[in-house]
């Protein structure tokens, strides 16, 4: 079974709600569909409720099984209006600025997932990144002991790569969103990405190589500094966590490489997350990897928040966005 089916089957057992707050979007409604016909978990559509029920009428898409919810008049509307009021007024929102956010099926499905009324929620087929973050941000926010959201790329490897063996599934952070990360932020995003791998690939141990054009000071630059620092800070704060670096990729990948550059390391050889120096590096690298490896890329995946969020692309199909629902559950 492939990462996309052990991921379905893990959202079947856990069962978790995902709330989908672009129901005027077909493929949001045939996703919903989808999601409750694999048994996926609940799914809450979130909208206008007379206008999904006409675009699934028109579309023939059997909406029944998920639960819709009009931000417009939900019974807990007002609830939610005082508590987002009590979020950021400190940030100079009003009631009546925060009556009107609500009113936005985005905020609401923040404050979904903030008062546990939703596990995590999906969006992005319609709305830019940015859009799909700021109520995450401003309502969900990080996760305890972590000031970086950021984002990792699952990298699928086919049978014909010669790493296949050693491993099939690798994760790239961040190859999608913090473009020059500080050593601290570097920290978080490899905390983070570790602990995206274990909800995601529960039964393999994640090995963390901090990448750079440098194997344990076979050159020297400020860049390398910063990778070196940040490398030494993750080991601070995660001293259970398998890290090494700086290492070149190939040490990283590749055993009688990384025997030979860095002897010793726990990690040369057989990385399985590859945290890059910025997001010029890691972009060009899920890139490359896809289109030369032919690997199968998935994400951005959204890290580093209280509860997951996930963001889609604007040309995603409905079943692009059945797999993230799953993969959302999973890492709640």
């Amino acid at each position: 079974m492939g990462l996309l089916e052990d991921l379905k089957a893990q959202a079947k057992k856990l069962q978790k709600t995902i709330a989908l707050p672009e129901a005027d979007d077909e493929r949001t409604l045939r996703a919903a569909a989808g999601a409750a016909q694999l048994g996926l978990g609940p799914v809450v559509l979130l909208g206008e409720r007379d206008k999904i029920a006409a675009l699934a009428k028109a579309q023939n898409i059997d909406i029944g099984q998920a639960t819709v919810r009009d931000p417009a008049t939900d019974p807990e509307r007002d609830d939610f209006i005082q508590q987002f009021y009590e979020l950021r007024k400190a940030k100079g929102v009003t009631l009546d600025k925060a009556a009107t956010l609500i009113s936005d099926p985005m905020y609401f499905a923040a404050m979904m997932v903030k008062l546990g009324k939703a596990d995590g929620y999906v969006s992005g087929a319609v709305h830019s990144t940015a859009d799909t973050c700021r109520p995450a941000l401003q309502i969900i926010k990080t996760a305890k002991g972590i000031n970086t959201v950021s984002s990792f790329f699952i990298m699928i490897l086919p049978p014909s790569s010669p790493y296949h063996k050693i491993n099939d599934v690798l994760l790239y952070a961040d190859s999608g969103l913090v473009i020059n990360p500080s050593v601290e932020e570097l920290a978080d995003i490899a905390i983070t990405t570790a602990a995206s791998f274990k909800a995601l690939l529960p039964n393999r141990t994640p090995n963390i190589a901090f990448l750079s054009f440098s194997t344990k000071g076979s050159a020297k630059h400020e860049l390398i500094d910063k990778t070196v620092a940040a490398t030494k800070r993750t080991q601070e704060r995660a001293p259970e966590l398998n890290i090494d670096g700086e290492l070149q990729v190939d040490a990283a990948l590749i055993e009688a490489i990384g025997q030979r550059k860095a002897p010793g390391s726990s990690v040369a050889g057989r990385a399985n997350i590859l945290i890059f120096p910025d997001l010029q590096a890691g972009n060009i690298a899920y890139k490359l990897t896809e289109r030369l490896a032919g690997a199968t890329a998935i994400g951005p995946v959204l890290q580093g928040l209280a509860k997951p969020v996930n963001d889609l692309s604007r040309g995603c199909k409905f079943e692009d966005i059945i797999d993230t629902i799953a993969l959302t559950a999973c890492q709640c």
